[in-house]
């Protein structure tokens, strides 16, 4: 069974986290769910999800979800020897960028980030932020010098979306798609373009 690490820090856009969260939680995997705990406030404040009430939800799915404690750095997720098979931290907010960029590994999530780097796995950071300074592209620079996908959340319009919940879904489906995990969530191109 795959072994996937979710993080949500308190950038904007927990829609997107929800999103991929339901699509993950109808699949058999193990999912540890680390969220910061502004990442807890904002996802409450944009979309009035208590994340503990809703990971219990998403238990009743296929997927077994760990609601990991962001201080517990003696989680079996903190170390190398723990075998896992991507990492995705969205919304990433950019002061979680800087600190995995800098090595910093004060919390279970960025010390999970940092694990997934030294160990050459796969690490999806998913920005939610505009417009970026040249501190933010630096960073991200820097990251994806070292193999991490930087994916901002920035959806494409060429499925012509009709809903909101449509131009989630492109840019859910494009996180899914970087950690192999099969998904309909968005229209993929078809290549019919006519001038």
């Amino acid at each position: 069974m795959k072994k996937i690490i979710i993080g949500i820090t308190g950038a904007s856009g927990s829609a997107y986290f929800l999103r991929v969260m339901e699509a993950l939680s109808q699949q058999e995997l193990e999912i540890h769910l680390i969220a910061s705990d502004q990442g807890r406030k904002v996802l409450t404040y944009e979309t009035g999800v208590i994340l503990e009430e809703q990971a219990r939800l998403w238990n009743k799915n296929r997927a077994g979800i760990i609601l990991e404690d962001n201080e517990n750095l003696f989680s079996p997720v903190a170390s190398g020897s723990f075998r896992c098979d991507a990492m995705v931290i969205l919304p990433c907010s950019m002061s979680t960028v800087a600190e995995i960029a800098g090595g910093i590994t004060k919390t279970l999530l960025t010390r999970a980030a940092d694990v997934m780097i030294k160990e050459r796995r796969r690490l999806v950071l998913v920005p939610r932020e505009t417009p970026l300074s040249t501190i933010h592209l630096k960073k991200m620079a820097e990251l994806s010098q070292l193999g991490v996908t930087i994916l901002p959340a920035m959806p494409g319009f060429y499925g012509h979306p009709q809903t909101l919940d449509e131009i989630i879904g492109f840019v859910a489906g494009k996180v899914l798609d970087s950690i192999e995990i099969e998904n309909d969530c968005y229209q993929r191109w078809q290549g019919n373009y006519e001038k």
